[in-house]
């Protein structure tokens, strides 16, 4: 059976799974920091993303690491990353594997 080739969504997705919040040991997409991906007709990938608080003094740093990592996915364009703060993060937003390893469950 032939493997199927993953979507560009796919792959930002897996992308967001190597970029961790330096203060804390989970990726951000487990975090639930990541709201939404889209990607347009030009190859562009747009998302919206939070930070666990408002005041994170590593924000510049994982919203950097996030545009440097998805922009080098072949087939992406260019990345567009925008911090939102609507909804406020919670950590009911966490993976069960992330609420695991940080000692919620």
């Amino acid at each position: 059976m032939e493997e199927r080739e993953l979507t560009i969504e796919e792959k930002v997705v897996a992308m967001l799974k190597t970029v961790y919040d330096p203060e804390i040991p989970v990726d951000v997409y487990s975090l639930g920091l990541i709201y939404n991906i889209e990607v347009d007709e030009q190859k562009v990938v747009h998302i919206d993303m939070t930070m666990t608080a408002p005041n994170c003094p590593a924000s510049e740093f994982i919203m950097e690491d996030v545009r440097i990592k998805v922009e080098s996915i072949d087939g992406v364009k260019n990345a567009d990353i925008k911090l939102v703060f609507e909804p406020e993060w919670d950590k009911e937003m966490m993976s069960e594997e992330a609420k695991l390893e940080l000692g919620f469950l």
